[in-house]
């Protein structure tokens, strides 16, 4: 595979999906790329008929409001399969269609799944923010890799999370009492911009507000 394609994913098979997760880390920006941040965006996926379609839902808050403005859906049959690690294949040509939907682009995306913690560097917050060329940070409920030391108990409290010497994201504690989010920069921002970021959408809720809205919209049946 010579040249890159990040926005036609329906043809890709396992192997060649790793090839190209291998040739787009290469692009992933991990410092501040960003300018003013007024539209924040949420996304999330579900799947219906048992699975071979998949509904992709976007919802866009103003921030720091956390206040909805846009929301849109896209509906695509699902070309991939379920293999962890290989996330984006299944699930970003319905959430692209979904973002191209909006009126105006975002000007941040919070994913519910991984940024560059990803054993190949290139999860699909990282993915997606390359192929739509918008900052995107990754905000998963579990771990994909990498290890990391006790979490404090206090709101707002991280720890890195590191694979050997390198750190690829926070465990993020963003409500006392709960268990913690793994957070990490996916394309043009750096982890502790992403982790005020993230802190900032949050609410009274583990989740931050972004993910909560989007993941209705997902649930909610056609």
């Amino acid at each position: 595979m010579s040249t890159p394609t990040p926005l036609d994913l329906e043809h890709y098979t396992p192997a060649t999906a790793v090839e190209l997760q291998n040739q787009l880390r290469q692009r992933v920006v991990t410092q501040d790329r960003l300018g003013p941040v007024e539209r924040v965006a949420g996304l999330d996926v579900g799947f219906i008929d048992r699975g071979r379609v998949t509904r992709a839902a976007v919802v866009v808050l103003s921030f720091p409001e956390l206040e909805l403005v846009e929301s849109t859906r896209a509906f695509r049959p699902t070309c991939f399969p379920y293999i962890p690690g290989l996330l984006s294949f299944r699930e970003l040509p319905a959430l692209i269609d979904a973002v191209k939907d909006l009126s105006r682009p975002p000007d941040l995306l919070l994913c519910d799944g991984q940024g560059i913690a990803h054993p190949r560097r290139l999860g699909i917050a990282s993915h997606l923010g390359i192929a739509l060329d918008i900052p995107s940070i990754g905000v998963a409920k579990t771990r994909l890799c990498g290890t990391y030391g006790t979490v404090p108990e206090a709101r707002g409290a991280w720890t890195p999370l590191c694979d050997g010497k390198e750190t690829i994201g926070a465990v993020l504690r963003t409500r006392a009492g709960t268990k913690p989010l793994f957070v990490s920069s996916g394309h043009r921002i750096a982890l502790n911009t992403a982790i005020r970021h993230v802190m900032a959408c949050c609410t009274r809720y583990r989740l931050p507000e972004t993910t909560r809205h989007a993941h209705r919209l997902a649930s909610i049946a056609p």
